[in-house]
């Protein structure tokens, strides 16, 4: 807390506590997770969900109550699901307290800090550059240039003084200023806008994408077949109600992948907590499979490769020192709107005084990469960028850069300096030569990206020989790969040809930043980009997946989607191997999921053209389910698979799935012309069946466990011997005869016969369009 000298007083204790009474405060608080009454909705009332109940209410009204043990499964579906999402809620909930936005408001003539959500209707905001702007407010003193790209879309800077209205969203990228809050809750700009429009930026997740088309599938096929399967049922054959009901129960059963959703919500949850105790907040539970398929990482230098901690160096006079200089300069830090790391360094060497006020101020902008102050009778400072100021550089000041340091001028003019105009010709007083710290761990970082065949590029505001001399010593390999981006503009067409060329970028604008990002999207990469300050807001929100360092920012911790909250550099391998270790699971176990799907959607279509009851009763689908599915799946679902991830998820799990789905009807189709011939019962023939559908079942759950290791063995062996226990001990319930040995070689050979139809079609999918392995493009994909 600290006294302010300015005329500014603010609201008083008393007039605070009277507008809370009055319900004046900004009230409104945002979680980024889940409500409990979402969490409790959205794992309840799902479409799944309510296709299972409609079918156990069918097997209600007919008295077959053996049958409904599938709603056991859907219960602990729904209960585990809940359970692991209220148990994510609270780790991420207790991690954002620790970011929590704090505003600086005048209060009793003092300036102290509060809670976003403690402001008040007239409360005098303190802005500086970097911060973002919670409540709808009008300017009262000072002067700050604005960003509101979040809100129009448009980039540039908009300069605003005294009685200009700022808009909650946007943000101050230069100056500093006091501004009345005239809107709090609901009534700012930015809630309005989001209760109006209700737009959400789409989920880019391949595999909700995925699994929504599986569902709009189920949901289009199980209500026409299951209707014509009891029509044909209890009309055609004659079938009484409850048989009928029954058997088109167990197809529509078998084409709903129950716990497939439940198993990639659960995994994805429980990868959120693992990175909270990592701390590391997930501000969007899919951005952790969206990370594990980026295959372009996008870095700021300043904050994420270095620390940010600036220190000066020296102070390297260009001219003859004068005295009168240096308390001019003291004057201008003292006065200066400024609060970014070069100016704070440069309070610690060169001590603020307020010697003298002067007329005019211009604060440092990314754009221009300079600022300055009027002095009457002295003429103007200003401080900036050695190729902004200077007309030539010095080769002594490209030997610093080229070691990695970064270097400001100090120069004078006499004249008053208009921002709108070009530069007058600086008289150079003083060059500043910073020295900034290579974060700990990060050649070893970007090694680890490199042998994943994750590109690198690094963009950043200051000069490129610094830059490159930083990429060189934090161990990119591509370091002198760089470019200058100050002379190329802001033509797309043109950077789009540039992106991909190089790995290093200096002297880049915030649009530049932007453009870089799309450009690399274009060309087919997923793009991850970190960032720390308000110059990297556009590109951060045009990227696949935004990471935030805890030190940067308020408004970029609050719109990215994954915050490192010990600014440690080093710990997004591991988030990127929790995403890897989603995906890659649960494409390992949806080919499995989506094998009953497919047998069941083809087996129901059969029967319907030869007009035969469906082979299966719910309760022995339901011991699929448990036993193969649910099984396995859950017990190895948060082991590590760290591999990269390869090919598109729903062609790689229907590649997977189709040639076992097939299979399985191939012996349908053989025991069914077999029946007659070899004096098959239809008791006797569904059991065969049945044999069959586990053989070929867990066959795929043994492919999809290799390579097996101990826990993977153990869970197959338990598997197979629990199925055939259950057989065993409850054959009556499960309506399955035992056969006899005869039968049992039979069903052996029928069994070998459908793996071999199996492997073949393993060996000739590939070759079909659209089930060809492709190459992981996780950006083309989302926008299809």
């Amino acid at each position: 807390m600290e006294v302010t000298n300015t005329a500014i007083k603010g609201l008083t204790q008393k007039q605070v506590e009277e507008r809370i009474r009055n319900h004046q405060r900004n009230s409104v608080s945002h979680s980024i997770t889940k409500t409990h009454g979402q969490i409790f909705k959205e794992n309840i009332c799902t479409l799944f969900n309510l296709l299972n109940i409609l079918i156990a209410l069918g097997l209600v009204l007919v008295n077959a109550w053996s049958n409904l043990f599938f709603l056991a499964v859907i219960i602990c579906n729904i209960v585990i699901g809940i359970l692991q999402e209220l148990h994510a809620k609270k780790l991420v909930d207790d991690l954002s307290l620790l970011m929590r936005q704090k505003v600086s408001v005048m209060r009793d003539g003092v300036v102290c800090s509060v809670d976003v959500q403690d402001l008040v209707v007239d409360d005098i905001m303190v802005l500086s550059s970097g911060e973002q702007i919670v409540c709808d407010a009008v300017l009262i003193q000072g002067e700050a240039e604005v960003n509101e790209a979040l809100l129009s879309g448009e980039s540039d800077p908009i300069h605003k003084r005294k009685k200009d209205q700022l808009l909650s969203g946007s943000s101050i990228i230069s100056g500093k200023c006091y501004a009345r809050i005239i809107h709090v809750g609901e009534e700012n700009y930015a809630n309005r806008i989001a209760s109006e429009v209700k737009e959400v930026r789409a989920v880019n997740s391949r595999l909700l994408n995925a699994m929504k088309r599986i569902t709009r599938l189920s949901g289009y096929a199980i209500i026409p077949l299951g209707i014509l399967l009891f029509l044909e049922a209890w009309g055609f054959r004659g079938d009484s109600i409850q048989e009928s009901v029954i058997t088109s129960s167990a197809a529509l059963l078998g084409m709903l992948p129950k716990g497939l959703v439940l198993l990639i919500s659960v995994s994805l949850a429980a990868g959120v907590s693992r990175m909270a105790k990592h701390k590391v907040l997930i501000q969007d539970l899919y951005s952790l499979e969206t990370l594990a398929n980026v295959d372009t990482l996008c870095l700021d230098k300043t904050g994420t490769i270095t620390t940010g901690d600036l220190k000066v160096e020296a102070l390297l006079p260009l001219c003859d020192e004068a005295e009168t200089d240096m308390e001019y300069i003291r004057s201008f830090l003292h006065y200066s709107d400024d609060n970014n790391a070069t100016y704070q360094a440069l309070c610690a060497q060169i001590s603020p005084c307020a010697l003298h006020e002067p007329k005019a101020r211009i604060p440092f902008s990314s754009l221009r990469k300079w600022s300055s102050a009027y002095f009457e009778g002295y003429g103007s400072l200003v401080m900036g960028a050695p190729e902004k100021l200077l007309e030539k550089l010095d080769t002594s000041f490209s030997a610093i850069m080229e070691e990695g340091k970064r270097m400001v001028v100090i120069g004078r003019c006499a004249q008053v300096i208009d921002k709108d105009a070009p530069l007058p010709i600086i008289q150079p007083l003083y060059a500043v030569i910073f020295t900034d710290t290579i974060r700990p761990h990060v050649e070893k970082t970007l090694q680890f990206f490199r042998e994943e065949d994750v590109n690198i590029k690094i963009i950043s505001g200051d000069h490129i020989t610094a830059v490159s001399a930083i990429a060189r010593q934090a161990g990119l390999h591509n370091w002198n790969a760089c470019l200058d981006m100050s002379g190329i503009g802001d033509d797309p067409f043109v950077i789009e040809q540039l992106a991909e060329q190089y790995a290093v970028f200096g002297r880049v604008t915030p649009l530049q930043k932007k453009l870089l990002v799309q450009a690399l999207q274009k060309k087919g990469h997923a793009v991850a980009m970190s960032g720390d300050g308000v110059n990297d807001m556009l590109a951060l929100k045009e990227a696949d997946c935004s990471i935030a360092i805890a030190q940067g920012s308020d408004a970029v911790k609050q719109m990215s989607q994954i915050v490192l909250l010990d600014s440690d550099f080093s710990a997004l391998p591991m988030i990127l191997k929790e995403g890897r270790r989603v995906v890659n699971n649960a494409t390992r176990v949806a080919g499995v999921f989506f094998i009953k799907t497919i047998y069941s959607i083809l087996l129901s279509v059969l029967c319907i053209v030869m007009n035969l009851p469906f082979p299966f009763i719910p309760i022995q689908i339901t011991l699929i389910d448990l036993a193969i599915e649910a099984f396995p799946s859950f017990l190895t679902m948060l082991e590590p698979d760290h591999r990269k991830v390869n090919g598109d998820f729903l062609s790689t799990v229907l590649r997977n799935a189709l040639p076992n789905a097939i299979a399985i009807v191939y012996s349908f189709l053989a025991i069914e012309f077999m029946s007659d011939g070899f004096s098959i019962r239809y008791d006797e023939a569904v059991t065969m069946m049945y044999v069959c559908v586990a053989v070929i079942s867990m066959l795929a759950v043994y492919h999809s466990s290799r390579p097996l290791n101990r826990l993977r063995t153990l869970i197959c062996i338990c598997m197979t011997a629990g199925f055939i226990l259950a057989i065993l001990l409850f054959h009556n319930l499960l309506h399955i005869t035992l056969l006899s040995f005869r039968l049992l070689i039979l069903t052996a050979i029928l069994a070998l016969s459908a793996i071999l139809v199996r492997q073949i079609l393993m060996l000739l999918l590939p070759w079909i369009p659209g089930l060809r392995p492709q190459p992981n493009n996780a950006r083309q994909h989302s926008l299809s």
